[in-house]
């Protein structure tokens, strides 16, 4: 008897650990949203701003040699950039608008949570958010 109160006091315990887990990384709906009380969405844009510079950079590389930007589907199929733009990351998806001398490649996120924002970057290596 005393290892079957053991036994539910333990399945309690992780439970309720499960449960503030869950709720302080989601939030309390169950959807991921931004802010300083999630980390992972923190983590997620870091991730999506490194993406943006290394497109950057590529676009930045394949102008010196050529003298010209192209999209970001190019630029991987050339291997110049060794993301691929069309699997994107964390919901986010990944654009190129090209023009002349100047270029802007834009992060949108599409996915389940709430407030994430729109990331672009140019050709001056300038990050903004939406």
């Amino acid at each position: 008897m005393r290892g079957v109160v053991s036994l539910l006091g333990l399945v309690l315990v992780v439970a309720i650990g499960l449960f503030m887990y869950r709720s302080y990384f989601t939030g309390s709906s169950g959807v991921t949203v931004v802010g300083t009380d999630n980390p992972r969405a923190a983590i997620d844009i870091v991730g999506v701003k490194n993406d943006l510079n290394t497109m950057a950079q590529a676009e930045r590389t394949f102008m010196a040699l050529n003298g010209r930007y192209v999209t970001l589907g190019e630029l991987h199929s050339s291997g110049n950039l060794l993301i691929d733009p069309a699997r994107g990351r964390q919901g986010y998806t990944y654009s190129a608008d090209v023009s002349g001398r100047r270029f802007t490649i834009t992060a949108t996120y599409s996915g389940p949570a709430t407030g994430m924002p729109t990331l672009s970057i140019n050709e001056i290596m300038q990050i903004t958010q939406k």
